[in-house]
């Protein structure tokens, strides 16, 4: 798996993370303490990690923190980047605070290398959520701000919240049918050295059976899910993160990376999908 830097820093992470977003249904059984095939959602974020993944993203409302423990214990903590998300609902000081500390203890750890703002709330000044997390920066607890579902504007106005510490990244819906952040998020994002962490990067599940990724994939060698991903993880500041639920599926993602396609082969994806 190949590395890349991270947002303006120095920390090296892998080029493709882990999602552990499953699905509505998953989420409001594991809030009532039911989480189903979580054997196998645990092995298959081991077998990411054992393929050379560092980036493992989650959140309070996925339900899938004490899954993320499970398969990161016994691992060399400083090798890995556990992100995750703070609800919505939880943006005031004191609500953040006792989130974030919930998440610390669900994941079994003592510090977060990124915590997301999961969606904007209006009704929460956003100067108060960004004055927390810039207190946790300043505390060692947390390594990286970020935010999720944002607007440019909203994420210009978290930014600018921020005293003395940069916003590192967003996370938005990104992959080849849907390229709408091209507009303006992400050139944006090129130019304050921001990350993108893309999810449903294959778009729904829609890529798989794509044929117009066909001709690439037979070239290189790939299965579309790898030529889908890759046409992501290439692009400077995106690191995608596809769902971790099954295996194969997980070690099939890790392929995307150690191989690379041309710039013109890029653009000539792209023009396929319009």
């Amino acid at each position: 798996m190949q590395l890349k830097g991270f947002a303006k820093s120095a920390r090296q992470i892998s080029e493709v993370g882990i999602g552990t977003y499953y699905d509505p249904l998953w989420i409001a059984t594991a809030f009532l303490g039911w989480r189903r095939g979580s054997t196998s959602k645990v092995k298959s974020m081991e077998a990411g990690l054992e393929g050379g993944v560092t980036l493992v993203d989650t959140a309070e409302i996925y339900g899938s923190e004490p899954l993320v423990a499970r398969a990161i214990g016994g691992r060399k903590r400083e090798d890995l980047f556990i992100a995750s998300k703070v609800s919505p609902i939880h943006l005031h000081r004191d609500a953040l605070r006792r989130s974030f500390e919930k998440s610390l203890r669900r994941l079994g750890t003592s510090y977060l290398d990124l915590y997301q703002v999961h969606w904007p709330n209006p009704r929460v000044p956003i100067s108060e959520t960004m004055g927390v997390m810039g207190e946790l920066v300043k505390e060692v607890k947390l390594r990286f701000i970020g935010v999720s579902n944002f607007s440019l504007a909203k994420m210009k106005e978290a930014q600018s919240a921020l005293d003395g510490v940069d916003l590192s990244s967003v996370q938005l819906d990104y992959s080849l049918i849907n390229r709408s952040v091209e507009r303006d998020i992400l050139p944006y994002c090129d130019s304050q050295g921001i990350a993108l962490l893309a999810y449903y990067p294959l778009g729904h599940g829609k890529l798989v059976s794509d044929s117009r990724l066909d001709e690439m994939a037979k070239k290189y060698g790939k299965t579309r899910s790898q030529v889908a991903l890759r046409w992501l993880s290439r692009k400077k500041n995106v690191f995608p993160i596809p769902r971790a639920s099954r295996v194969d599926h997980v070690r099939e993602n890790a392929g995307a990376s150690g191989w690379d396609m041309t710039d013109s082969e890029s653009d000539a994806l792209a023009q396929k999908f319009g």
